[in-house]
């Protein structure tokens, strides 16, 4: 079996551009991903990405994609890494369909949507009930709906809805809105929009598709007619393929300022490790310390 000196896992920023870096330094790699873009293709209005005044997620992973191609990267799509192994000097990598074997590794996984973990939830996902705003929303055409979350997430599921939908709900379990201020106040000035703090989502039902939300305000147990749910209340890191670095009390993985990790030659990027800011740029920064911490390590081999 070939024995690469770098094996990338993931696709979202951090993954590209760590691969960008490693082509550069003319390191032998491949990507293993799901997907190309990750959670970014899930945004929507994006303003804070340098060298642009907006652009929406699915149009940014557009040119990361053109920019990529430049350097004929080897990415294996549709080929999610489940598992990662230590294997005396090198590192094995168990996919959906091969095994890989490795003498450095950049976990770049990202992360994915936290569950409300209540009754009707299971029941009536994809039926009525997503965690995806941007793949979605134009589903709910002149439809009523929820959004789960007061969070960037939620409010950005808020600004692509309120195109689209006839009325949104936007439900907050704390007493106010944590997502960016600048954005929290654009959104209080849309009238289809009714803001719901300190409510607690109890319920969801309906018969073959959704049809209500029962959430508890003020002891009070408030029942709401809606077409459609956003689940939209942050995530969690993929970071259960492997059990032989060091992780936080979140599971994130925790890297140090070159992103090594507590295991020699496993590095990490991006959203799935402790990084203190979950933005894209932030990501693909993260991805570019990586992979040349990764080639200064394989020097030394």
């Amino acid at each position: 079996m070939k024995i690469y000196e770098l094996i990338i896992v993931g696709g979202g920023p951090s993954g590209l551009t760590a691969g960008i870096y490693a082509s550069r330094k003319k390191i032998d790699f491949i990507i293993l991903t799901k997907d190309i873009g990750g959670q970014t293709l899930y945004s929507w209005d994006i303003e804070n990405y340098i060298g642009y005044q907006f652009i929406t997620g699915p149009e940014l992973v557009e040119k990361f994609k053109d920019h990529i191609k430049e350097f004929n990267v080897d990415i294996r799509e549709n080929e999610p890494v489940i598992k990662i192994l230590s294997d005396n000097k090198n590192f094995r990598l168990i996919t959906n369909k091969n095994e890989y074997l490795s003498k450095t590794v950049i976990i770049a996984t990202g992360r994915k949507p936290k569950e409300l973990m209540i009754k009707g939830e299971k029941e009536f996902r994809n039926r009525g009930l997503t965690y995806c705003a941007t793949c979605d929303a134009p589903l709910f055409k002149d439809k009523i709906v929820a959004v789960i979350g007061g969070g960037n997430a939620g409010l950005d599921a808020v600004l692509q809805l309120s195109r689209i939908a006839k009325k949104i709900y936007l439900i907050e379990i704390k007493s106010q809105l944590t997502g960016d201020k600048f954005v929290v106040e654009k959104i209080k000035k849309i009238d289809k929009v009714k803001i719901l703090t300190n409510s607690h989502v109890t319920e969801i039902y309906g018969d073959i598709f959704v049809k209500g939300i029962k959430i508890e305000k003020d002891n009070e147990i408030i029942d709401l007619k809606v077409d459609g749910i956003f689940v939209e209340i942050g995530s969690i890191p993929n970071s259960e393929i492997i059990d032989f670095v060091e992780k936080n009390g979140f599971g994130e993985i925790i890297v140090d300022c070159r992103n090594n990790t507590s295991h020699p030659g496993i590095f990490a990027a991006g959203d799935v490790t402790n990084v203190f800011a979950k933005q894209i740029i932030v990501a693909c920064g993260e991805g570019a310390k990586a992979a040349i911490s990764a080639f200064e390590y394989l020097k030394y081999l």
